[in-house]
């Protein structure tokens, strides 16, 4: 049986008044539940109780309405007729097609942004990023630091590419995408990996080489997909 989500101790007014500005109110609400739902504060299967969460923001019901279907939309929520709604469960078919898809558009993605003749102008903030990965990546306790740092980072080439279709079903698929991943790089050997596959793609923008860049951001993402895989149908 479902249950409700706790009350997260964060205080919910300071969260809203750090979220950006330019992000509408239930855009903000929809941020704040999202995080932790693919944080594990609200566990699959969890019901959002409505009024519990118009009261811990101190919102009409309206708002938090639409960002529960802002939620639904990025597939982390269903909203369930005279039940409300409840954080989706993890499965193994929905990580193959999210994967799958991802693994053909991060591709074409990454090439793209590799036989870009301003491609250097990029390549400085990628090799920050990759860095940080790095050295999160030795640090056995940084595995959800390194999950979010991989999730900016494909933001971040998200924002590079020309094609606004790209962007905009990459972006749809971000948030579904952070759960699998968090669960796909929860081991240190995992992580070695995956900072492996990035400092590759670096070397391809580098060097220009499309073709093994989108070779690697393929790899990056089966790999992650297996090894979701491998932890869903793990026992217990």
């Amino acid at each position: 049986m479902s249950r409700a989500a706790p009350t997260p101790t964060v205080s919910p007014s300071a969260t809203l008044a750090a979220a950006p500005l330019t992000l509408s109110l239930p855009e903000q609400i929809a941020s704040q539940l999202a995080a932790r739902i693919t944080s594990a504060v609200y566990s699959p299967g969890q019901r959002i109780m409505e009024q519990a969460v118009a009261g811990e923001f101190a919102v009409s019901r309206g708002p938090v309405r639409e960002a529960l279907r802002l939620l639904e939309k990025d597939g982390l929520v269903r909203i369930l007729p005279r039940r409300g709604a409840q954080v989706t469960n993890l499965s193994i078919a929905e990580v193959r097609e999210i994967f799958d898809i991802r693994a053909a558009l991060n591709g074409l993605r990454d090439r793209e942004i590799a036989e870009d003749a301003q491609r250097l102008q990029l390549l400085p903030l990628i090799e920050v990023e990759v860095k940080k990965l790095a050295t999160q990546a030795r640090d056995p306790a940084l595995g959800d630091a390194y999950a979010e740092t991989v999730f900016g980072l494909n933001r971040l080439l998200n924002s590079a590419s020309r094609s606004v279709r790209l962007r905009s079903i990459l972006g749809a698929l971000a948030q579904q995408t952070l759960r699998y991943s968090k669960l796909s790089l929860s081991t240190a050997e995992r992580r070695r990996q995956s900072v492996k596959h990035w400092q590759e793609l670096v070397r391809a923008i580098r060097s220009g080489d499309g073709e093994s860049a989108q070779r690697t951001a393929e790899r990056r993402v089966r790999d992650s997909r297996d090894a979701a895989i491998k932890k869903l149908e793990a026992p217990g």
